[in-house]
């Protein structure tokens, strides 16, 4: 065993071998992982079930004998759905609102909070002001939809991406990011000759990877389960996001002899189909989440924590 030299003698070096756990240590590594699995269970379980019983026949979900595996194998209401043609014109309609929308959100949102997170600027607070305040008062249902309708932006993209374009709550989360960055930086880049513009995009987007994959993950999640801005502003069903097209199917709009099922099959639908339109619609944002979900938790924290 080494020893360390002080004014007091030598002293034994405290090594990772000679380090031992106490009893209340192992108590609460054990307690927490017991609690840990829990929650995964908790939150797995729902998720199993749905996808259970979408596989799973009509016979089956009624009686209540479908858990975590499906019973009575099926596909017939992936087929009804997936074989119509407007379902796949809706998803398609789904991935080129979202990819316009988070990139026009990201690019917005990122502009605004740079500037509200400069202390010098004049007129700073009555920015921060106004974003705060929509977060609790907006002009309401029916001036909204006049003013789209106004505006001459029903039946397009820019009645679903304008008026969510910036979230405050992401909004506050960037400012607070880029509040903690050095200002020494900024300043080095200013005598260097940099302007405004040069130094968001060289030093402080680089610097922000963690955050805007967070904000990313964020707006494409919300953009993605949108459906009521859709309902409300676009009338043709070839301009509908997939989760108005599901939500439809759902509440009875469009039936399964819309898609040239047979009488047989109506039942088989009508028992899962709430169960396949949850996996059709949740799973290619679980496809991307692993993607970014390393920078998910880190860009928050950065973004919430002061100093």
């Amino acid at each position: 065993m080494t020893t360390v030299e002080t004014s007091a003698g030598p002293l034994p070096a405290r090594t990772g071998s000679l380090l031992r756990e106490t009893r209340g240590y192992k108590v609460f590594r054990a307690f927490n992982v017991v609690a840990l699995l829990g929650v995964v269970a908790v939150t797995l379980y729902p998720f199993l079930m749905i996808i259970a019983r979408s596989f799973s026949s009509d016979t089956a979900i009624r009686s209540g004998q479908v858990n975590i595996w499906p019973v009575g194998f099926n596909l017939t209401t992936y087929q009804l759905v997936m074989n119509d043609a407007m379902f796949w014109t809706n998803y398609k309609n789904t991935v080129i609102y979202t990819v316009v929308a988070t990139a026009i959100a990201l690019v917005l949102t990122t502009c605004y909070a740079y500037v509200i997170s400069k202390h010098h600027l004049r007129g700073r607070s009555v920015l921060i002001g106004i974003a705060v305040f929509t977060m609790f008062f907006n002009g309401g249902l029916i001036p909204n939809y006049v003013l789209i309708t106004s505006l001459g932006l029903k039946n397009s993209l820019w009645a679903i991406v304008l008026p969510n374009a910036i979230s405050v709550f992401n909004l506050l989360v960037m400012k607070a990011f880029f509040e903690n960055l050095p200002l020494e930086l900024e300043e080095a880049a200013q005598i260097d000759g940099l302007g405004t513009y040069r130094i968001l995009w060289k030093i402080v987007i680089p610097l922000s990877k963690a955050v805007i994959a967070t904000m990313l993950l964020f707006y494409a999640v919300s953009f993605w389960n949108s459906w009521f801005a859709a309902f409300l502003y676009m009338d043709k069903s070839e301009l509908f996001p997939v989760t108005v097209y599901l939500r439809n199917l759902i509440a009875g709009s469009s039936t399964a002899q819309s898609t040239g099922a047979a009488a047989a099959d109506v039942a088989q639908v009508s028992a899962n189909i709430q169960s396949v339109t949850m996996v059709l619609t949740v799973l290619p944002i679980l496809c991307v989440y692993p993607f970014v979900q390393r920078y998910f938790v880190s860009g928050v924290m950065l973004g919430s924590v002061k100093g």
